[in-house]
């Protein structure tokens, strides 16, 4: 049987719903239409409740999609993963990482980028942010790595999850049913949502060995070295990409992760790089280095000591700017300053995604 190739391709948007880039490399054949399986996207909205930018984002690639495969939009988003990140604070360009997944005739022995995909069913709002939602994630992240072939949770670098959030509507529906919800303040459901779905990461990888719903959005001593998760009002599943090495899968795309322990952690930046077999001595990536970068993703959190490193940082008292917006910023100014570009997948609010005030970051490129 062939072996199976991972696609990965970073491309600009002009605004949410600008979809010509990735139109212009199915024009080019660099990638055809039947082979995408996920499209991570950072938009330029705020990345909180209210973010319609994701929405219109995933409204258009639906769209354009569709109408490539001749299906409708709406078959297109329950099949093909359409993750997006709201908010590209700071220096951030706003872009589109397209992955798909192609054919070769042999796999590469010294092992290349793996992806998988899987869905877990709708949650009711009852269960945003409490143990149902975990335990499905959970499901999820094995089932894509079934369907990534990769059997070793230890050869997971990465896995990025798009959540759900509560709105007023979902929570009145839960009340006229007699259910309560975890949060009736729709911003902290997105925490518990993304804490929730970290959590099931973790669980699903042995990073954990249980979750007691009373640690959601509580016990920061439990988290995922690997989650990715982003919260938004447009879906009500969670959609989950993992991203590993098998020595299954063919091509010339290689991927490594490391933690930063707090949002100015260079070391841990360049850790990855080195992981990615690119230079990591601390110079920034040269050109040569950067046309080998493929992607880079990563989490902000600002710490909820107030401090960072013992200085005093004011992310969380700011009343005009929300903290995950401060914490993009500027992680993705550390990143950029390592790496020499700014179309950087990062996201913000990394609620048991590494520890408290930091937060995973992956490297993606092709060897040398």
């Amino acid at each position: 049987m062939p072996a199976r190739r991972a696609l990965l391709h970073r491309v600009p948007m002009r605004h949410p719903g600008d979809t010509s880039a990735i139109e212009a490399l199915f024009a080019a054949g660099a990638i055809a239409p039947p082979q995408v399986a996920a499209v991570l996207g950072k938009t330029e909205g705020n990345g909180c409740v209210n973010d319609f930018t994701r929405a219109y984002a995933v409204q258009a690639l639906s769209a354009m999609l569709g109408r490539h495969l001749g299906e409708a939009p709406e078959a297109v988003a329950a099949r093909v993963a359409l993750v997006m990140s709201g908010g590209t604070e700071g220096g951030l360009s706003p872009h589109f990482l397209v992955l798909g997944i192609a054919e070769e005739a042999a796999p590469n022995p010294a092992g290349a980028l793996a992806i998988g995909t899987a869905f877990t069913p709708d949650f009711a709002p009852e269960e945003i942010g409490r143990t149902p939602q975990v335990e499905a994630t959970a499901a999820a992240v094995r089932a894509a790595m079934a369907a990534a072939g990769i059997a070793d949770a230890g050869a997971v670098h990465y896995v990025q999850v798009k959540c759900p959030l509560l709105t007023s509507e979902r929570i009145a529906a839960a009340r006229v049913r007699g259910r309560t919800v975890a949060t009736e303040d729709t911003y902290h459901s997105m925490g518990l949502s993304r804490g929730a779905s970290a959590l099931g990461v973790a669980l699903a990888l042995g990073e954990v060995a249980a979750v007691p719903e009373a640690a959601i959005g509580a016990d920061w001593s439990l988290f995922s070295g690997r989650a990715s998760t982003s919260a938004g009002v447009e879906l009500l599943r969670n959609e989950v990409i993992v991203l590993g090495i098998s020595r299954d899968w063919a091509g010339d795309l290689t991927i490594a992760h490391a933690v930063m322990q707090d949002a100015i952690d260079l070391p841990a930046v360049q850790a990855a790089l080195r992981g990615a077999g690119l230079p990591g001595d601390g110079g920034q990536l040269d050109a040569a280095a950067r046309e080998r970068l493929v992607a880079v993703l990563a989490k902000a959190e600002p710490a909820s000591t107030g401090l960072i490193r013992g200085q005093r940082h004011i992310m969380w008292d700011d009343s005009d700017i929300n903290a995950t917006r401060h914490a993009r910023a500027l992680v993705g100014g550390v990143i950029a300053a390592a790496v020499g570009r700014t179309d950087l997948f990062v996201s913000g609010g990394a609620e048991h995604q590494g520890p408290d005030g930091g937060g995973p970051v992956a490297v993606i490129a092709r060897r040398g």
